[in-house]
């Protein structure tokens, strides 16, 4: 080999390092940890794969933990992911009281806290949460729904995921009250009676349970209300196995489930709120960059909320993703 290509190859190899060590340094400067309640769910699965591959899009080095739904071991992650130095925390808490300690004991420790979907204490000393509007969703799905059952009294069976869960609260009465202001705007009267309230668990199995439970006693149910699309499509079994599926809207408070969204577009499924987990996760991430990068704005709200939408037969195509993960 002649000095002058001894030289060139030289100078290659030197800028390949070059740039690796660019890589790394970028890296440890943006080291993320993303804590998760659980993955034994379509939808927080979702959430995490668009954070995960978001962050690593954005050069970021990425500690990723699944709580698996156990409160104790979410606030092991979190104390692990400090420990390792990560500059930004992710977490869907498991415990929105619970999981207080953990996050100011991270922030303590310099660490920006971003919490995503799940409502977590507003004691807690975190930037900001991320998540759709359980009340605007919730709105918007309950006015289409007045709007599309003009003079018609409403028999509506409530599917409705733990007791006690604020979300879940702010969805049901999100849909609720946009009902009653376009009942009221449509007719000047309210026409509906919520004829029983089943409690689902968030789950296919546990709203097909819960259908069941209700139709015994209410027969005569014309509108299926649920606070997420997986409780409503077990309903939507629980009614296609009496016989009982004609006639009756099936409307979801949020998500946007790829089934549900294919089931609008086939006419089977009336409305759901846009809830959508990929937009969550990232938006998440792209806050964390920038707050580790020193480039968050000092104003940045205690909720950052993605933009509302009802998902119906007019709009559905715009949403619907046939490779999504939810």
């Amino acid at each position: 080999m002649t000095r002058t290509r001894k030289t060139a190859l030289n100078l290659a190899l030197a800028a390949a390092a070059s740039l690796l060590a660019v890589g790394a340094a970028q890296a440890a400067d943006c080291k993320i940890g993303i804590s998760m309640k659980t993955l034994d769910a379509p939808y927080f699965a979702a959430q995490e794969v668009s954070a995960k591959k978001h962050a690593e899009k954005l050069g970021c080095e990425v500690i990723s933990a699944d709580a698996q739904n156990d409160l104790n071991k979410q606030i092991a992650d979190v104390e692990d992911m400090v420990a390792q130095g990560i500059g930004a925390l992710i977490v869907n808490p498991r415990d929105s009281k619970g999981m207080v300690p953990a996050v100011n004991a991270a922030t303590a420790a310099g660490v920006k806290v971003f919490v995503i979907d799940s409502t977590l204490d507003p004691a807690a000393n975190f930037v900001t949460l991320v998540q759709s509007s359980n009340t605007q969703n919730g709105q918007l799905v309950g006015q289409w729904l007045a709007d599309n059952t003009k003079g018609k009294d409403l028999k509506i069976a409530l599917l409705s995921g733990d007791k006690g869960n604020e979300v879940g609260q702010e969805r049901r009465l999100g849909v609720l009250a946009g009902l009653v202001e376009g009942q009221l705007r449509n007719e000047g009267r309210v026409r509906f009676e919520v004829v029983g309230q089943g409690w689902g668990m968030w789950g296919h199995e546990g709203g097909l349970k819960a259908m069941e439970d209700l139709l015994v006693a209410n027969p005569d149910i014309n509108v299926v209300l649920g606070e997420n699309d997986s409780m409503v499509l077990g309903a939507r079994k629980a009614l296609e196995q009496s016989g009982k599926l004609d006639g009756v809207m099936l409307v979801a408070a949020a998500d946007g489930q790829k089934e549900a969204l294919q089931m609008i577009k086939e006419g089977g499924y009336s409305v759901t709120g846009l809830n959508d987990p990929a937009i969550v996760g990232a938006t998440a991430v792209e806050l964390a960059k920038k707050a580790i990068d020193g480039t968050l704005a000092a104003d940045t709200p205690k909720i950052t909320y993605t933009t509302p939408m009802a998902i119906t037969k007019d709009n559905v195509d715009q949403y619907l993703k046939a490779d999504a993960v939810f």
